[in-house]
Parts: structure tokens; sequence; C-alpha cells
């Protein structure tokens, strides 16, 4: 008896637990239950949700935008080259002898006709005080010749008599002497050809140097060229007198405005390309010959087409469209495109679709994410307004 109880009473215990276990399970079960069936009903109750009404923060987007114009789309045609000297000439000795004077230095402005080098003129003063002499000598001789002919009669005797002394006492030929040794003389006085910058100084001062050595290079920047090569099936539609957009890899950024000036009407047979000049204003002298150059020339004008910003353009499901600001939200509007350049996009007339209008404001930047009817504000600094938009 007293084994039996000892056995009953933990089993009692045990089941006391498991049925008091099994009822707050069930409890707990009923109320997951009940909460998941009234979370359904709520939920089937709830209208639909767009994507633009999840997108809608409250806050405006800030974004940039530019009109829409009606304009004349100019179409380049681009190519590479360098800067050129509109004109260059080395300098070269033409007298023999010891520079005395260099009154110049490299990248200097110099006038036409300005002093660059001066070559000791001590000999050839010398020769030239030979040669006068020698003409005086010759003059004497000359006229002691002819010094009663003036009673001759005869002018054809006269005439005659004149010729004969000049030759005997070798006159002409002093003469030709004396502006030889002054030519010699003014060599050594070596000046500029044209207004342009002093470059490529090979000399200095106590230098001497023989006639025919180089000396120095002048050259005119202002205006520079700069020379590109066209291809074949392009040049034939620029033409001289166009204007062309130049930028250089010494100023990123910067843009230079040029004219077509020279377009060689010969086709390299090799590289199938023609030559052409573009002439650039240079007054302060920053753009060096040798510097490598992009060139953008206009080639051909489509006058009265709706242009936009290449960046208003976005591509979405295979079709073009942009984004029109209106009262303050963004409108998707598909549109059909046309020719373009580097940076303008025509939008084509299309049957039973609204066409862009001049003066609407197409999107630019900071709406590459945006969907229909998102509330934006256009601001011109959008870095600074950046941190308010929704992310």
């Amino acid at each position: 008896m007293t084994a039996a109880r000892r056995i009953f009473g933990p089993a009692l215990a045990f089941a006391v637990i498991l049925m008091l276990g099994s009822g707050i399970y069930l409890r707990i079960r009923g109320s997951d239950n009940s909460d998941a069936g009234s979370s359904s009903e709520q939920a089937g109750n709830l209208p639909e949700v767009s994507a633009a009404a999840n997108f809608n923060t409250g806050v405006d987007v800030p974004v940039a935008g530019v009109p829409v114009v009606r304009d004349t789309l100019i179409v380049s045609v681009t190519a590479a080259g360098q800067a050129a000297a509109s004109l260059e000439s080395k300098i070269l000795a033409r007298a023999e002898g010891e520079i005395l004077s260099l009154p110049t230095w490299e990248s200097a402005a110099v006038r036409r006709g300005a002093l660059l080098v001066a070559i000791d003129t001590v000999d050839l003063a010398l020769t030239l005080r030979e040669r006068k002499a020698d003409l005086e000598q010759a003059r004497a001789v000359y006229r002691e010749r002819i010094l009663f002919d003036d009673e001759i009669e005869d002018a054809a005797v006269r005439a005659e008599r004149e010729r004969v002394a000049r030759a005997q006492s070798g006159l002409d030929q002093a003469l030709i002497a004396v502006e030889r040794a002054e030519l010699e003389l003014s060599r050594a006085w070596v000046r500029a050809p044209f207004a342009g910058r002093v470059a490529n100084i090979r000399v200095s001062q106590g230098h001497r140097v023989n006639a025919g050595e180089e000396l120095m290079t002048v050259v005119d920047v202002d205006p520079i060229k700069v020379e590109v090569q066209v291809l074949e099936s392009e040049v034939g539609h620029v033409a001289t007198g166009r204007t062309a957009q130049v930028t250089f890899a010494a100023f990123p950024g910067e843009t230079f405005l040029g004219t077509i000036g020279t377009i060689n009407p010969v086709i390299d047979e090799e590289s199938r390309t023609a030559r052409v000049t573009v002439n650039i204003r240079n007054r302060n002298g920053r753009i060096f010959p040798g510097m490598y150059a992009r060139v953008s020339l206009e080639a051909q004008r489509y006058p009265d087409r709706i242009l936009v910003p290449k960046e208003a353009v976005l591509p979405r499901d295979g079709r073009t469209m942009v984004f029109v600001f209106q009262d303050g939200l963004a409108k998707w509007t598909y549109v059909i495109t046309g020719l373009e350049n580097d940076s303008l996009v025509e939008i084509t007339d299309v049957p039973d679709r609204a066409m862009l209008e001049p003066g609407e404001i197409v999107l630019t930047d900071g709406h590459y994410t945006l969907i229909h009817d998102a509330r934006v504000s256009v601001t011109e600094d959008l870095r600074r307004a950046a941190g308010a938009r929704p992310r």
C-alpha cells in the first residue's frame, strides 16, 4: 500500500502539470489566430496605396531645370589637333662676329623691327671706311678725266667720254663696294621681322657666331591657329568663316571660340583626311604652340527646331521621356528625339501627342529616380539643396 502511494503521487503531479501546460498553449494559439484574423480583416478594408503616395514624404525634391527653346541646331564635326603659331621665323645670323648685346629673352613680346641681337661691328666698320676711301679716290680720277669736257660742244662726245672715265676710274665699282659694306654692317643688328614673341634662344652674349647660324625663333601667337585633320566623309560639311569651339588639355573645363580659316583642298592619301585650320584670338598669350586641342567645327545648321539639353532625355522601358515641371510636380512625358549635337537634342513632332512648347521647363538634374507627379522644386544650386532630397 505504501509503495502504491509512492508511485501514484508523482504520476498525479505530472498529469496536473501537463494539463496546465496544454491549456496555456491553447490560449496562446487562440490569441494568435484572433489577432491574425483581425489584421486580415483590417488589411482587406484598406484601399490600395500608389507608388507616388509611398514616395510622397512631404518634402520637395530639389532638381535643376531649363526652358525648352525653339532655335537653330548646329551639328558639329569633332577632331583632334594641336596649336601652332600663325607666323614663325627662325632668326639667323647674317654677319660673322661676337655677340655684344642680347636685349631680349624667351617669351618676350617684341615689335616689328625691334633689336634682337647686336654683333661686334669693328671689322665691318673698318671695311666700310676702306670702301669709302676707295670711292673718294675713284671720284678724283673720274673728275680729272672729265675736267674740261664741258667745253666740248658735241653732247654725244661728252657722254662717251664720261662713260669711259667712269669705267677707267673704277667709280661704279667703288660705289657698289660701299653699298655692300654698308649692307654687311647693317646685318650686324638683327631685328624682329614682325611683331610676336621670342622663343628658342640658342646663343648668349659673348658667343661668336658665323653667318647663317641660328640665333632664335620669333613667333606670332595672336591669333593662334589650331590645325586638325577632318575625315574625307565630313570635310564637305565644313566651310570657312564658320565658328569652332576648342578645348585644350592645358585648360580643362574652359572653351575657346574660333573661326575656321582655311580648308586644304587636297585629301591625304594615307589618312583620308584634309587639314582644317581654326584661328583663335590669343591676346594674353595663354595658348602656346604645340598644345593639344579638341576642336568642334560647325558643320550643318538646322533652323527652327524644338531643343532640350541632352541631360533632360531619359530612357525608360525602351522609350525616351522627359520630366516637365508643372505646378510643383514632375510630369512624365514621352518624346521622340531627332537630330542632336554634343549638348542639345531635337524633339520632333508626333501625331496625336502634345509636343513640348518653348518656355516649358524640363528637368536636367536630380530627376533620374523620380516618378510621375513627384513633388519637386527647381533650384539653381542643386548641390546645396541635395541635403533636403528624400533618400
